[in-house]
């Protein structure tokens, strides 16, 4: 029987390797130019477009760690009786610099995989009854129209929602090329979101880097001006390597909005070190688009992880979830059913000890 996290296959992941290189670098020479010892997110093996076209299983899509400028906080919502008991959306953070939602950033979060528009918003339903409130709905997926549906069919307040939307622009070259296809992917992004009723997004994201710094310049401009229009709070990016994250943070004439966060593929099977430094020493939270790839799958592990989480009654996926959170980060994470949506949101009520997570860490070394 497959599990229903293991989706993502041998072949998938040797695909991916390979997919990085040839999409969203370019070349060896653009990919060579911008690996900063050794921190690259592509050399995790795991790539977004792979995770996103897997059968629609547990998959995880997006991804981790960051700077927290304040201690998780939790949003409860009131029961029967009057009082306090269900965690809604989890803990969250207050992102550097972010202009977003006063109850910050939601550290689980729920994003759409490569399915059509009627199971977006099938999925997307389960998602908010079973208590998400952060949606990562990526241009790459292709129904972010389904998703937008859903939210406005909810009963859920748009406000309590923490939407984000992405720009796939890397593979304009040149400050003026990436500018306009990353302000026609915002520009895309707001028609589409308006289908359901949603006239603002709290987040807009690059999928990944444009192929050199003058791209990388020409994609922050056309965010920056959006946000300065105010469709948008947050702006963020994926994939991003120090260097290209000090291509936006060093802009001619300065920086107007900084990245909040940087989705990359940190997991107990990819954490190299520096990798949360990195972000964390320029203010900037990282999210982990494939939490648990390569970490169910593995025999050995897999065990190690059940026995811990038979101590507090959660399964090795809540165990593996858990880890990144305590690291600083956060996750997104997609499945098809309310059992499951509940399940990886269920993990904000224990914390592993120190030798637990010292034990988890030197899993993979």
């Amino acid at each position: 029987m497959v599990h229903r996290r293991s989706s993502i296959t041998t072949v998938a992941l040797c695909l991916a390797a390979c997919w990085w290189n040839v999409e969203a670098l370019g070349s060896l020479k653009q990919q060579a130019a911008f690996k900063n010892n050794g921190n690259n997110p592509c050399n995790s093996g795991v790539d977004r477009r792979t995770v996103l076209a897997s059968p629609p299983a547990f998959v995880t899509i997006s991804a981790a760690a960051a700077l927290l400028v304040c201690q998780p906080q939790s949003v409860v919502a009131a029961d029967d009786t009057g009082g306090s008991s269900v965690v809604v959306g989890g803990d969250r953070v207050q992102l550097e610099g972010s202009t977003g939602p006063k109850e910050g950033f939601p550290l689980a979060s729920f994003g759409l995989q490569v399915y059509n528009d009627d199971t977006a918003f099938q999925l997307t339903t389960l998602a908010l009854e079973a208590g998400y409130r952060n949606f990562f709905a990526s241009v790459l997926a292709g129904n972010q129209r389904g998703f937008a549906k859903a939210v406005q069919a909810s009963p859920v307040p748009r406000s309590e929602m923490y939407i984000c939307g992405t720009v796939l622009s890397n593979r304009a070259r040149g400050e003026q090329a990436a500018y306009l296809k990353t302000k026609q992917g915002c520009l895309e992004n707001m028609e589409v979101m308006a289908t359901g009723g949603i006239d603002k997004l709290d987040m807009i994201m690059l999928d990944y880097p444009g192929p050199d710094e003058e791209s990388i310049r020409g994609q922050w401009r056309a965010f920056e001006e959006m946000r300065a229009s105010g469709q948008v709070d947050s702006l963020a990016v994926s994939n991003f390597s120090p260097s290209q994250l000090d291509v936006i943070l060093n802009m001619p004439g300065g920086v107007t909005t900084k990245p909040t966060v940087n989705q990359l593929p940190f997991s107990l099977a990819n954490h190299p070190p520096g990798l949360l430094e990195y972000n964390r020493d320029r203010g900037i939270h990282v999210q982990s688009w494939s939490p648990l790839s390569r970490v169910l799958t593995n025999p050995s592990w897999r065990p190690i992880l059940a026995s811990i989480g038979s101590k507090y009654g959660k399964s090795a996926a809540q165990v593996g979830l858990r880890w990144i959170v305590q690291n600083g980060a956060s996750f997104t994470t997609q499945s098809k059913t309310k059992e499951h949506f509940a399940q990886d949101i269920d993990i904000f009520n224990f914390e592993l000890t120190a030798d637990e997570m010292n034990q988890l860490n030197r899993l993979s070394s």
